[in-house]
């Protein structure tokens, strides 16, 4: 195996620590032709849909690659925004005031950047630009608050297949899960208290979480019960009683059983009771995508509606909030413990002389 050539190493360079939030993906844009190959490579994943492999490889380019990208580009069309996709435009947004919050914590050099387990700008581009930037510390976060398997573990695969290119490899932490983080959960219900502020409060607060096979409960993903940890957390910040919140599931995929209930299902059942007022959040979700905005958002409210309920309320995911990016940079420095070195510059200039007097750079 050939690794790839080092950076150009220059001795008095101040070793960084390099932060990389990692989300789930988008389309470069909402088009089939865009649309095609993300999902080629979200569903091409075995982590993602564990079928069996010549079976699902049938399935996945004889069926699905030739039907969902055209009606997958339009939902993503309803929810595009001008900058480009609402997932990839949060992650940045949260990638650069996380960068700016650290740096006033912090006098160790720490550098942010983000990436896409799929799609663009993918993971091992910014592993690329980080080591670049002389991250001989690397410290991995999903933006997944409740682990799972095939959402948190693709971005470890990811990062850890890069690495073996490397022939000087970075330190490496991983952040596995935050479901039951103080100051997430925090800003989780202070977002919900503002819009309930200015908008009332509901009859009935839904929680909707991404869902997953019954069957990756049954083999022992933990992400199932931590899902319920944040509900109940997140219900007792808010101080609710077991009847005034539901936990569900959403996006259910294909014929297998699901973890239940369905959010669908839910929001059939309170419109059916004539339910007047419901709201929805998603705290699995750190920043709007098209599960959110679109699956949610739209065909959440025409489901509880049509169903004969009353008001339907979407509240926004955390996205750029204050409050979330604070919590987010004490997250990653309880995480950065014992790695953030200060910088001596006059070391680092004793070291480069010193070097220079020997025949190095």
């Amino acid at each position: 195996m050939s690794y790839r050539i080092e950076p150009q190493f220059n001795h008095g360079t101040p070793e960084k620590t390099g932060v990389l939030l990692v989300n789930l993906g988008t389309p470069d844009a909402p088009t089939a032709k865009a649309v095609r190959p993300y999902l080629k490579q979200f569903l091409g994943d075995a982590r993602v849909v564990e079928i069996p492999k010549a079976l699902w490889w049938l399935i996945l380019n004889g069926i699905i690659l030739n039907v969902r990208p055209k009606k997958s580009a339009a939902k993503y069309a309803s929810i595009w925004l001008p900058e480009g996709s609402p997932l990839r435009v949060y992650t940045e947004k949260q990638s650069v005031l996380l960068n700016e919050a650290l740096g006033k914590i912090t006098r160790s050099p720490v550098v942010v950047d983000f990436a896409m387990t799929y799609g663009n700008p993918s993971i091992a581009d910014a592993l690329r630009r980080l080591k670049e930037q002389n991250c001989q510390r690397l410290l991995i976060v999903p933006m997944f608050p409740q682990y799972a398997a095939s959402s948190t573990a693709p971005v470890f695969d990811q990062v850890f297949s890069e690495l073996q290119t490397l022939r000087n490899i970075p330190a490496v932490r991983t952040l596995k899960h935050f479901h039951d983080d103080t100051g997430y959960i925090q800003a989780l219900a202070a977002n919900i208290n503002d819009y309930w502020r200015q908008h009332g409060r509901p009859d009935k607060l839904v929680m909707s979480f991404h869902g997953v096979p019954q069957y990756t409960l049954d083999k022992g993903d933990p992400y199932h019960c931590e899902c319920h940890k944040t509900g109940r957390l997140l219900a007792e910040a808010l101080g609710l009683q077991k009847d005034q919140y539901i936990v569900s599931f959403q996006s259910r995929f294909g014929k297998a059983e699901w973890i239940k209930p369905y959010t669908t299902a839910t929001l059939l059942a309170l419109g059916e009771q004539k339910t007047k007022r419901v709201d929805l959040v998603c705290p699995g979700f750190v920043g709007d995508c098209l599960e959110t905005l679109e699956e949610i958002a739209m065909e959440g409210r025409e489901d509880f509606v049509h169903a004969g309920g009353g008001e339907y309320h979407y509240i926004p995911c955390l996205n750029d909030r204050a409050d979330w990016i604070q919590a987010l940079s004490q997250l990653v420095m309880n995480n950065l413990q014992g790695w953030l070195p200060e910088i001596n510059i006059s070391e680092l200039e004793l070291s480069r002389q010193r070097a220079i007097a020997m025949g190095g750079q």
